[in-house]
């Protein structure tokens, strides 16, 4: 939603509003997915100590699903979301399948 000062500031200064936003979004975006990573080397780790397999499907249709409602609830296409999650997940057992070998 926009206020009637946004609405007469200058384009460009809006445009580098808009593009700072833009970059510390990107940043908590990378900071997380590392996060992220550092916990599923953990459960990649520990289940190759106790020889499970890098893959679960059943929690991974679980993590789509979750997904998929997590972005329509923020108005997210949820397409876009499964692929995104998708890509993760495939790394992730990438990354559980080198911890095995």
């Amino acid at each position: 939603m926009t206020s009637s000062a946004d609405q007469t500031a200058d384009p460009l200064q809006q445009l580098r509003a808009h593009r700072a936003s833009i970059d510390n979004l990107d940043a908590i975006l990378v900071h997380t997915l590392a996060e992220r990573f550092k916990q599923t080397q953990a459960v990649g780790a520990l289940k190759a100590s106790h020889d499970l397999p890098p893959s679960d499907p059943a929690r991974e249709e679980r993590q789509i699903t979750r997904l998929r409602s997590l972005a329509e609830d923020a108005q997210l296409d949820p397409d876009f979301a499964e692929k995104f999650i998708n890509f993760i997940i495939q790394e992730v057992i990438k990354h559980h399948e080198a911890a095995r070998s």
